[in-house]
């Protein structure tokens, strides 16, 4: 089968590899198209943090598939099931699993880091981490189902934005273009910023989601949030970016009273100054990962149409240059590349 394999930092190689055979208690998933993410690019440059991953290790976390072989002692699931897999495992025994907060378990594994992941043609996985794809969602509209599911916990259970709140999302990656859309169907007035480097594609994906944008670089964040909000502040802010300054950018942009959600983790340590927002009693929440109940959500929105998946995925990679599709990304040339195996 075709492979996507990491090599070392920043290579990446198609290879043939042999198709993974399954234990007793597993299936075995012809993968249709998977995701390329930012833990993903984290990965491909074994950056601090992803330097105990081994290589070579086939990449990739977030597919669809069809279940072409069932293990004996599996039930549930059939030949030619349409799923998605939950790429967190959790170990079921520590204190967090055993408090229902599975997401954030003391010993979870990740697939295609801890384990081969789903950048290739057939996939091993457990019947327990597997969802049922709605007849109506499309294999490739399916395959971003996990990252929906984080921006799915972030709004619904994480936040508590509500129809008509002025939100401010921090960030044009994925999550962060995933988390304005689930915010944008919920009815709020959701605005995203970005900088200069996401001018010339993520910020007018964002426009073409029609979801308002802020280029801080050429506009003044400060000033637009004044308009957008008569001065007050925003009832929300996600910040989705990932670096050190956003919490402290939120708690500039927030209203007295608001709250700020963050799910992006910070690329250093950083220093904000929580003077103002106890005096303003700002509520300040985190967001990590998701849950059985956030993966549902994500399919039901996209059952229902909610998410305009077509214009959100980029299918312009081919899986024989993943080179090229990695450095896109972590160039701000695209958004959510893809990888086709089964189209």
């Amino acid at each position: 089968m075709k492979a996507i394999i990491q090599t070392g930092p920043r290579s990446v190689e198609t290879r043939e590899q042999k198709i993974p055979s399954i234990e007793s208690n597993e299936v075995l998933v012809k993968v249709h198209t998977a995701g390329l993410c930012g833990s993903d690019a984290h990965a491909y440059k074994y950056d601090d943090g992803y330097e105990w991953i081994p290589i070579p290790r086939i990449m990739g976390h977030e597919y669809s598939g069809e279940i072409v072989t069932v293990g004996d002692d599996v039930n549930g699931f059939i030949e030619g099931d349409k799923i998605v897999e939950e790429p967190i495992h959790e170990c079921g025994r520590c204190f967090q699993c055993k408090n229902d907060q599975e997401n954030v378990c003391q010993n979870f594994s990740i697939t295609g880091l801890h384990r081969d992941g789903a950048y290739a043609e057939y996939v091993a996985v457990t019947p327990e981490h597997l969802h049922a794809v709605p007849d109506s969602v499309s294999l490739q509209h399916a395959a971003i189902t996990e990252p929906t599911s984080i921006a799915t916990r972030a709004v619904f259970e994480q936040s508590v934005t509500t129809p008509g709140d002025h939100v401010l999302v921090e960030g044009p990656g994925p999550i962060g273009t995933l988390i304005a859309a689930v915010v944008n169907s919920l009815g709020a007035n959701v605005v995203v910023s970005g900088l200069e480097q996401d001018a010339a594609y993520r910020l007018p994906l964002l426009n073409d989601l029609g979801i308002e944008t802020v280029n801080m670089a050429a506009e003044s964040l400060e000033e637009r949030t004044d308009e957008l909000t008569d001065g007050i502040g925003f009832d929300i802010v996600f910040d989705a970016t990932g670096h050190h300054s956003g919490a402290g950018i939120a708690l500039e942009k927030v209203r007295k009273g608001g709250q700020i959600v963050v799910v992006g983790i910070p690329n250093e340590e950083s220093e904000i100054t929580l003077t103002s927002g106890v005096r303003g009693e700002i509520d300040i929440n985190t967001s990590y990962g998701s849950t059985w109940s956030n993966f549902e959500q994500a399919l039901r929105l996209m059952e229902r149409g909610e998410i305009a998946v077509d214009t959100i995925l980029d299918t312009s990679f081919s899986t024989d240059e993943p080179t090229r599709a990695f450095e896109a990304f972590l160039n701000s040339e695209s958004c959510k590349p893809i990888f086709q195996f089964g189209a």
